[in-house]
């Protein structure tokens, strides 16, 4: 699910909320009840995790070094 992110237009609390895509857009502070406004990053998505690495797209690179160091 995407992670979005709001800030009030009055009292200038921000924060980021994870919504599913068809949930409606919030519209009050969780504060003071202000107006929110959606807050548009540079990026759209966010990677969270233990991390991407250059060989995960490739399959059988991470058995062949696997079966290289347990022969040893």
């Amino acid at each position: 699910m995407p992670t979005y992110s709001y800030k009030c237009t009055e009292c200038g609390h921000a924060f980021d909320i994870v919504q599913s895509i068809s949930d409606s857009t919030l519209t009050a502070c969780p504060s003071c009840g202000g107006a929110l406004r959606k807050v548009f990053g540079l990026t759209g998505v966010t990677f969270n995790g233990t991390g991407f690495y250059r060989t995960d797209s490739r399959s059988g690179s991470a058995s062949s070094s696997g079966s290289s160091s347990s022969e040893s």
